[in-house]
């Protein structure tokens, strides 16, 4: 209260300011008078914490809200959300493996958001369900991301046969998150019969795409060089299929003989699948022509390569391939949360910068320190 008994003012109120001044300081809760009864009532209690029986439920009933929920737990790097998550995985383990999953990527700019927005919903129009992983880049400065690709596929986000999950890569190569793979598992749990990894495009990084999908579909745009300048782009030896997009207007014609240079291109490489030749195509996200040719060539491949055996071998493969990676994560996660090595590091690091010790032999004291430090 003010010297004058009324309520108290900041010193920067105007001084015309009347009762109606927005600014001013309440009077407390006086207990001695009214106690626990003078305070006001509280509000709704907060819904209790899902169980893992609620998460599993939940997401094999197609939940969108748990499926989202757990996503979430299992891309987070907090230790409290592990164990919880990895639980999570192992049950629904048993209801995955039934879509088919599909890599798309390209370099920025070639229209990856359009031709998976225009895919799926052609897809979600013959009943199936379709959930889209869109790995957005994270700045290197900021570590932030936009985490815009559900705004930009405003249409396949308002189907209710489509899910889309934005995630930020965080900088991993490819742009693939680190926990992409259980979220893919965890979309085929919930019924989703396509799943779709959308990447940021970066070039050769993307063969950590290739080691998680069945099908990997490059989109390309004219342009890109000639034949031998093709050749030199390893990221071509990684796919199943090549599509050029924009195949439209003035630029259709362009499109077209692209599309035939890189035929011939793929005639001087190896397949990427055994037992499948991958082929180069013309679409168009923007006017829909070719889309549905996309899908007629990725249902061509499952049967081919499901009849062959091959299918099953590669994601035997892929999942010895995840267990390695995800044990050396866990001892860069190791190395990073030590003190100690964490200290030691640093006075190498300095050292190195100093020009006083060569890098290779710095690399090595490192690896020495680290096998005294974590196995003695």
């Amino acid at each position: 209260m003010a010297a004058n008994g009324g309520p108290l003012r900041p010193e920067w109120a105007p001084e015309d300011a009347g009762a109606e001044f927005a600014c001013r300081v309440l009077p407390g809760v006086d207990e001695s008078a009214g106690g626990e009864s003078a305070r006001p009532p509280a509000g709704p209690p907060r819904p209790a914490k899902p169980t893992v029986d609620d998460y599993v439920e939940g997401i094999l009933s197609g939940n969108r809200m748990l499926l989202s929920k757990a996503i979430t737990l299992i891309e987070s790097n907090a230790p409290k959300h592990f164990e919880t998550g990895q639980e999570i995985v192992q049950r629904i383990l048993p209801h995955t493996g039934g879509a088919i999953r599909i890599g798309i990527t390209g370099v920025p700019g070639a229209g990856k958001s359009t031709a998976i927005e225009a895919l799926g919903c052609l897809l979600c129009e013959m009943g199936k369900k379709v959930a889209v992983l869109a790995v957005d880049p994270s700045s290197s400065i900021s570590r932030g991301s936009i985490l815009g690709d559900k705004t930009r596929m405003e249409n396949l986000s308002r189907t209710p046969n489509a899910y889309i999950r934005p995630s930020p890569s965080g900088g991993t190569l490819g742009g693939v998150t680190r926990k992409s793979r259980e979220t893919l598992l965890l979309c085929e749990a919930a019924g989703y019969d396509v799943v779709v990894v959308e990447t940021v495009g970066v070039g050769q990084g993307e063969v950590t795409v290739r080691a998680m999908v069945d099908f990997f579909l490059l989109l390309v745009l004219t342009g890109a060089g000639d034949d031998l300048q093709g050749i030199k782009k390893g990221i071509l030896e990684l796919a199943d299929s090549i599509w050029v997009n924009k195949a439209d207007g003035p630029n259709r014609q362009k499109a077209l003989s692209v599309r035939a240079d890189y035929d011939q291109i793929l005639h001087y490489i190896r397949p990427a699948t055994e037992g499948w030749r991958t082929r180069a195509y013309a679409c168009s996200a923007l006017t829909g022509e070719g889309i549905g040719d996309i899908w007629r060539v990725v249902e061509e491949f499952r049967k081919t390569v499901t009849a062959s055996g091959f299918l099953r071998e590669r994601r035997r493969s892929q999942t010895l391939t995840w267990v390695r990676s995800m044990t050396t994560e866990y001892l860069q996660h190791r190395i990073a949360r030590n003190a100690e090595l964490a200290e030691w590091t640093a006075k190498i690091e300095r050292e190195v910068a100093q020009e006083s010790i060569a890098p290779t032999l710095a690399a090595r004291k490192i690896i020495e320190r680290m096998e005294e430090t974590l196995f003695r």
